[in-house]
């Protein structure tokens, strides 16, 4: 974004991306104007600042209720492109976290309509051009409306949000092509832009040799000198190949000759013996070109999602290597980018850390802690999660009117302080915080995480009420409320095989309103007993693993046999 400003900050420009011929056009244009129109522009500047803060202070309302995901559902419906899927018109963003509120409304509500919404956009976009069929990832979001000709970037953010949405998609219809959607995006994250330290890297540009896209594209003469006339002919019929190509220069608009690999919502079958070979020959090959540059930052906020995407990949697929991804991440990010004084800092890069952290840094940080607890069981995390949430309520909680501000009362002064809710690319801080603070009230009992959680609901009613799927995973966090969720408690020792297999079944199970703990009784777990107390009163019964089922700390009668805790998870839920 480009924004023109005074010497004290006030804008009076702003726009999006300008080329550098654009920008030597526009810049003398507004030294002119900043010369002979000073006081128009500051007349623009003031009005620019009113504005922002009308805008803000519009969002407040009264409460909210199930109602509130009605109107999202429906407005979405709305939206929706029923042929491609994804919502709204070209350009297309993937908005991952849209789908897994409906897959949310799905399981509240039963409406098949809800999921099929979900499967056929997560189809077309995995299908689509806008995913790297040969490299595995997504690309940041499509120029037109089939998900065929992308804008080139791989974002951190956009991997675990599409790998999350996936994986809880394969999780509520057992579909395989889902399951390999989520392991190819987990795939690559881990191949291309996982340090050695183990944060994770920002992103991959789009340009190489100053040409977008051009490490991604491939002319029919290239395919045939690699793989050889039999699988080339093979390679270009399933991969929708045309002699003039399918991608059009960005300046002329003619076809280039050169094309997007991609797939028809028939061909989602597994990838055979023959086509992983050639996949693997392109790939070698394609690795000897230019690359795009990496954008080797480690960013909090969004190492936090992709935290949460290996964490809740390695409890519902019961992978030992994503919980290990997930925890050297977590790890990394708790050494490296907290300051001594317990405070984040916002980035990372070659052995350096810095900037102050602002609300998604510690939102999404936190999310990714809670998510990395329950795949684990190791409280430290809990623990982590609980002091930072403390500290977030102290840094940038709105004391007036609720909610969180996206920088603390302590750091840099701007002009307005801004409190932010929409939804966009990726969620809002103080939606992934309301989730936040929603868990962490029923997993620790403390009634203060309730008291903010409904005070940033009403902070932010208004906004609801004038826009439905402005926050949709402002959401997430109501439906969880509103559903009364579900305490979890396996006590046991863990290296019991029935203990282990109880724990398996909970967490590969789509059950979206709950919380997971886990006491064992071979060695008590002090730092777990702090932050929840009421789990003292879980053991197992006569050396057998128990499981509880719990609602507000008040439990269903014990369950020792896994058959009973499978009969227990299946039943419909209220």
């Amino acid at each position: 974004m480009t924004i023109i400003m005074t010497p004290e900050k006030v804008p009076f420009f702003a726009g999006t991306y300008f080329p550098q011929a654009s920008m030597l056009k526009l810049l003398p244009h507004f030294a002119n104007i900043w010369k002979e129109e000073r006081q128009k522009v500051s007349e623009v500047g003031q009005a620019i600042i009113s504005s922002l803060g009308e805008l803000q202070s519009g969002y407040a309302g009264g409460d909210l209720n199930a109602s509130h995901l009605d109107a999202c559902y429906e407005s979405l419906k709305k939206d929706y492109d029923k042929k491609f899927g994804g919502f709204g018109k070209h350009p297309k963003f993937p908005t991952c976290h849209t789908l897994s509120f409906l897959l949310r409304y799905h399981h509240r509500t039963g409406k098949t309509q809800s999921l099929s919404m979900t499967e056929h956009t997560l189809k077309n976009i995995r299908l689509g051009g806008i995913y790297d069929h040969i490299g595995f990832g997504i690309h940041r979001y499509s120029t037109d409306e089939k998900w065929l000709v992308p804008h080139f970037e791989k974002m951190l953010y956009d991997q675990a949000l599409f790998a999350i949405a996936n994986l809880e998609c394969y999780l509520v219809t057992n579909n395989e092509f889902y399951l390999r959607s989520c392991q190819n995006t987990l795939e690559y994250v881990n191949r291309k832009l996982t340090s050695d330290e183990g944060g994770f890297y920002s992103a991959e540009d789009a340009d190489s040799e100053g040409e977008e896209g051009k490490f991604y594209l491939w002319t029919i003469e290239e395919i045939t000198e690699i793989l050889g006339e039999r699988d080339a002919s093979y390679f270009i019929s399933k991969f929708h190949f045309n002699a003039k190509g399918n991608y059009h220069d960005e300046v002329t608009q003619k076809l280039t000759g050169k094309n997007i690999p991609h797939l028809s919502l028939s061909q989602i079958e597994p990838e055979s013996k023959r086509e992983r070979k050639i996949r693997e020959k392109l790939y070698a090959q394609r690795e000897k070109r230019v690359h795009p540059q990496l954008d080797d930052k480690v960013l909090t906020d969004w190492n936090g999602l992709m935290i949460s995407a290996f964490a809740r990949s390695a409890g519902g697929l019961n992978d030992y290597s994503y919980l290990q991804t997930a925890k050297k991440a977590a790890d990394f990010c708790l050494v490296n980018l907290r300051s001594p004084d317990g405070k984040l800092l916002k980035c990372w890069r070659g052995g350096k850390a810095g900037l102050p952290a602002h609300l998604e840094d510690y939102a999404f940080f936190i999310q990714g802690l809670i998510d990395l607890y329950e795949a684990s069981l190791d409280s430290q995390y809990l623990k982590h999660a609980d002091e930072l949430t403390k500290l977030a309520i102290e840094l940038f909680e709105d004391d007036n009117e609720g909610g969180f501000f996206l920088t603390a009362k302590d750091g840099e002064k701007l002009l307005i302080r801004p409190k932010e809710i929409y939804d966009g690319a990726i969620p809002s801080g103080n939606s992934v915080m309301a989730l936040n603070l929603a868990r962490l009230f029923k997993i620790t009992s403390n009634s203060e995480y309730e008291k903010k959680l409904f005070r940033l609901f009403s902070a932010f009613a208004g906004f609801i009420e004038q826009n439905p799927k402005g926050a949709e995973v402002l959401l997430h966090a109501l439906d969880f409320i509103l559903s009364s969720p579900l305490e979890l408690v396996v006590a046991g020792e863990y290296q019991k095989d029935t203990t282990r297999s109880m724990l398996r079944e909970i967490k590969q199970r789509f059950i979206p309103s709950k919380v997971l703990l886990f006491t064992d009784s071979s060695k008590p777990d002090h730092t777990l007993l702090e932050l929840v107390p009421f789990l003292a009163n879980h053991k197992n019964i006569d050396g057998n693993s128990t499981f509880y089922a719990c609602r507000n700390q008040t439990c269903t009668k014990p369950r020792t046999s896994l058959r009973e805790v499978i009969e227990f998870l299946d039943q419909p839920r209220e």
